[in-house]
């Protein structure tokens, strides 16, 4: 089998376990622990409220997902559907290939996560 397919498979059997562990996701979560690094330093670190965001995508509430974390709620959603997409091509035969980060996507992406925590700190989180 081609690595690409591999891949895609391993990537998207993940995306349909994430899926179907949903509904127990919730009873779980229950008693989140504080993060390390707010009690600390009393400002949030980048990834505060990424649990509960994604509990929150668990019970498909966008509103509170987005709320605690917007780009860890991006992140879970093109988690699932990128998993779906590249399953799908593996599936059908399709070629499937990772991506290369361009230097553009690289500092977009160094962009949104000071934006993300420009965002948590702004909030509270």
């Amino acid at each position: 089998m081609v690595p690409g397919r591999q891949l895609a498979f391993l990537w998207g059997g993940a995306a349909f376990v994430c899926a179907a562990a949903a509904p127990w996701v919730s009873a779980f979560a229950q008693g989140i622990p504080a993060c390390p690094f707010r009690a600390l330093l009393g400002v949030p670190c980048l990834t505060c409220g990424s649990t509960r965001a994604l509990v929150a995508l668990t019970r498909i509430d966008l509103g509170a997902a987005f709320g605690w974390n917007p780009l860890v709620a991006g992140a879970g959603i093109l988690f699932i559907a990128g998993g779906v997409v590249a399953l799908g091509a593996a599936l059908l035969g399709g070629e499937v290939r990772a991506p290369r980060p361009s230097p553009a996507l690289r500092a977009a992406l160094a962009l949104a996560l000071a934006a993300n925590w420009a965002f948590l700190v702004a909030a509270g989180r």
